[in-house]
């Protein structure tokens, strides 16, 4: 079975070598997939000297900031087309535990799709302040009502797919980004009707550099989630 990690990143130079090279530690040995969107501090310079000694980890350098949404859009087809049996994606900077890979890996035998959750067992989130906590949340709970789709964690950005599953959706037509991009992939395998699961993770603010949240990012989300309600009781899916 092929593994590879797609891993988005803009300015991660304080924590990419180790997050690489924690993935490649693990018993199933990912590939790994650094997107990155030519970031000033360097990150992609990191990477491409990473992959001169490990051709394992491999680099797609984007001329400039393009966001979170088409940066996985381009990894996910680039996966694809290099035939890799499973594709997981994750944030660089720590706050998904590397070590959960091999879990949401190994939990794709029962399901097509599996999410890292921060809400299926409680909430476990650590060091994020009460405000933010209750965003997300509320968010997700928004977000669950009016897709329809039963997950309890749509926004968050740690999961595994098989490739059938990514397969089955046009990548071409999600121009979201951030929390929409999440909801909306997850949106469109519920209506599939592939199987979504989520084991419970610890997810950690992230140990370096600077949050990319911001308030066009929230907004982007909140239309969203009403243009995949219309979508949903019109059935134009």
């Amino acid at each position: 079975m092929r593994v590879v990690v797609v891993v988005p990143t803009y300015n991660e130079a304080d924590n990419i070598a180790d997050l690489i090279r924690e993935l490649r530690s693990l018993p199933i040995s990912p590939d790994v997939l650094v997107v990155d969107d030519n970031s000033p501090d360097g990150t992609w310079k990191i990477v491409e000297e990473i992959g001169k000694k490990d051709p394992a980890v491999h680099l797609l350098k984007r001329p400039g900031k393009m966001g979170l949404g088409s940066a996985y859009v381009e990894g996910f087809k680039w996966a694809l087309e290099r035939g890799y049996d499973v594709i997981v994606q994750m944030d660089a900077d720590f706050s998904h535990n590397p070590r959960d890979v091999q879990k949401l890996v190994e939990a794709l035998g029962d399901c097509d799709v599996v999410i890292g959750s921060r809400y299926c067992n409680g909430v476990s989130v650590v060091n994020w302040p009460i405000s933010r906590l209750l965003l997300s949340y509320l968010a997700n709970q928004y977000a669950r009502l009016l897709t329809g789709v039963k997950i309890n964690d749509l926004t968050g950005g740690f999961k595994a797919f098989k490739r059938e599953a990514l397969q089955a959706i046009d990548l071409n037509r999600i121009r979201s980004d951030g929390y929409a991009f999440q909801i909306e992939v997850n949106f469109y395998l519920w209506m599939k009707r592939f199987k979504m699961c989520e084991i419970p993770i610890i997810f950690v603010e992230r140990r370096a550099g600077k949050s990319k949240l911001n308030r066009s990012i929230i907004w982007e989300a909140f239309w969203l989630v009403i243009r995949l309600f219309l979508k949903r009781i019109t059935g134009r899916v």
